[in-house]
């Protein structure tokens, strides 16, 4: 789990980056209203594609490592299929919609300029559903190289690289969106591939598709995703309704920008779930105790001290990405604090849909994104984007607190060693010398610089000197000498079929 969590991690920071940097230079080059619409735009590429899916991006990797697990070739094999087969027709049959009725969806947002971007994104959705099914099945030989590489370093990068292009070339927004499409493709192009070589390395047998015990998950699995997706993207999508291209813009900044305090959060959770499928299908309680403590102390210490800044100094945060005008700094912190809480409660939801309790995982979800729909139509009227910043981060707290019970009381499973406490006072601590920092007098960079410097050293000097976990220290060790899996490892690891693959496996 850490060798697939510290792969994921590097990728983390340079997807995020890529896609700071694209919304970054449109928000330079082209102003805030083209931000809205770009975000507008992407928020509905990623609920169709989610759509599209039909829950098989978690029942892909959860189903490929239990069948790893038993040895049953014939039904990973058909697995894939089934996943992969389903997600091509779907998205097919969603963007053929999209782009026919791209007047009536611009019409309902009030915004003729809509229509040409709809039909751009009906064209992404085929190749970017297909590339989440794909890179979803690679991970269930729990594995994170073909996720992390090409999925969250060559897409992002690959969407920045068009970008810049397109609007180099003078063609607006309007560039900034056929990018989309064209990174896409690229993408799904080098996933076909990275699966193929996957399943080639499954011997060979007739493919049994075990269609009632995937769809039992992966439809309930699907409307939970599509629910806390939903929960994500609810206030661009409400504000793009209710509110300017303007507003919309200074809000996506702003959560772009909180984004990447949390941005550990996935790559260690997309490593986390295919090792608690492979523990829980082998009743291991006390394993997925231990996995998800590890999980949860993970990000809560990579992230603390980006938490730290972005409550300290939210205004030349904002500047750097292109927003002047300070609207969104009260955005930033509101949006802090529910990312905080979340941070603190781990991969709980993971925990459940990983342990087949995706019903109750549905039942959360939905009620999580009720509340924060009812919340964005109340609050938005009135406070405009501080309204929805306040319904994001008040859905999201509800829902980490009633998730972490769940995953205590109804499965017995608790997060081992979090490091809450200790975490909390060494960022007590850096948020004290960083709030001195803010008094020197210095230019908007200049305070990103100081501050963070300050906050930055002061955190790892006194994480240093309290000393890190035992276990997070022998993880350290292991990593460094890159000590490989021994023989004798569980059946739940690849299985593989020749010293090619297993060179392969100890690299992951």
């Amino acid at each position: 789990m850490a060798r697939g969590g510290g792969l994921n991690l590097m990728g983390a920071v340079v997807g995020q980056a890529a896609l700071l940097g694209v919304i970054t230079l449109i928000g330079h080059t082209l102003g805030t209203a083209a931000v809205g619409r770009y975000s507008v735009l992407y928020a509905m590429l990623t609920l169709l594609s989610l759509l599209s899916l039909a829950g098989f991006r978690a029942g892909l990797t959860r189903f490929v490592a239990i069948f790893l697990a038993d040895d049953d070739s014939s039904r990973v094999r058909g697995t894939i299929r089934l996943g992969v087969g389903v997600t091509i027709g779907a998205s097919l049959v969603i963007s053929t919609a999209l782009a026919l009725f791209a007047p009536t969806v611009a019409h309902l947002y009030d915004n003729p300029a809509l229509e040409s971007g709809i039909r751009w994104i009906a064209l992404a959705l085929p190749a970017a559903s297909f590339a989440d099914a794909a890179l979803a099945a690679t991970q269930g030989w729990r594995s994170q190289r073909e996720f992390a590489l090409i999925g969250r370093i060559g897409d992002p990068l690959g969407l920045l690289a068009f970008t810049a292009l397109f609007i180099s070339l003078g063609w607006g927004v309007d560039g900034a969106i056929i990018a989309l499409p064209a990174s896409a493709w690229a993408t799904a192009i080098v996933a076909a591939f990275a699966l193929a070589r996957r399943v080639r390395r499954v011997p060979a047998a007739r493919a049994i598709m075990p269609a009632r015990r995937i769809f039992s998950f992966s439809m309930v699995s699907w409307g939970s995703a599509l629910a806390q997706t939903g929960l994500v993207w609810a206030g661009t999508l409400v504000l793009g309704a209710m509110a300017s291209e303007e507003d919309v813009g200074v809000f996506s900044i702003a959560a772009r920008l909180v984004s990447l305090a949390v941005f550990v959060m996935a790559p260690i959770i997309n490593s986390f779930s295919p090792h608690v499928a492979h523990l829980h299908h082998r009743e291991d309680r006390e394993g997925v105790s231990d996995a998800y403590g590890s999980a949860t102390r993970w990000i809560v210490q990579l992230s603390a001290p980006a938490f730290v800044l972005l409550l300290l100094i939210p205004g030349p945060l904002l500047r750097a990405l292109g927003e002047s005008t300070g609207r969104g700094a009260w955005v930033v912190v509101i949006l802090a604090l529910g990312q905080m809480v979340s941070a603190a409660a781990g991969p709980c939801g993971v925990v459940l849909n990983m342990s087949g309790r995706v019903g109750l995982s549905l039942i959360d979800n939905v009620g999580v994104l009720a509340l924060n729909l009812a919340l964005n139509v109340a609050l938005i009227p009135k406070w405009g984007i501080i309204g929805a910043a306040i319904a994001w981060s008040a859905a999201l707290i509800v829902g980490n607190l009633v998730k972490v019970a769940q995953v205590r009381y109804i499965l017995g499973v608790t997060a081992r060693r979090p490091a809450l406490i200790r975490t909390l006072g060494i960022g007590a601590v850096a948020f004290a010398v960083g709030w001195a920092a803010t008094h020197i007098e210095s230019p908007w960079w200049g305070t990103i610089l100081l501050v963070g410097s300050a906050v930055g050293l002061t955190y790892l000097v006194l994480l240093l000197w309290i000393g890190l976990d035992p276990q997070d220290r022998a993880i350290g060790r292991a990593l460094r000498r890159r000590i490989p899996r021994p023989s004798g490892r569980s059946q739940g690891s690849e299985t593989p079929s020749s010293k090619d693959d297993e060179a392969d496996i100890t690299q992951d």
